[in-house]
């Protein structure tokens, strides 16, 4: 069954970004950018274990490659 999906969320990466989640789609063998995102989410959102962001984090601190920066 097909769903409606109702909000685009658009995201900004840099290239290492980007290639790092090229490579890990094509080495999980998703068969789209969007799948492999939307998989990757999932995961995160399942993952337990990590630290909350602190308040008033500016959202350039968050990066795929690097992951959040510390202080």
């Amino acid at each position: 069954m097909a769903r409606d999906r109702f909000v685009r969320l658009q995201i900004m990466l840099d290239d290492e970004e980007l290639t790092a989640i090229e490579n890990w789609r094509f080495l999980k063998r998703m068969p789209s950018r969007t799948a492999a995102v939307r998989e990757i989410l999932r995961r995160g959102l399942a993952a337990e274990g990590f630290n909350l962001a602190q308040q008033g984090s500016a959202s350039e601190t968050f990066g795929v490659v690097t992951g959040p920066k510390e202080g």
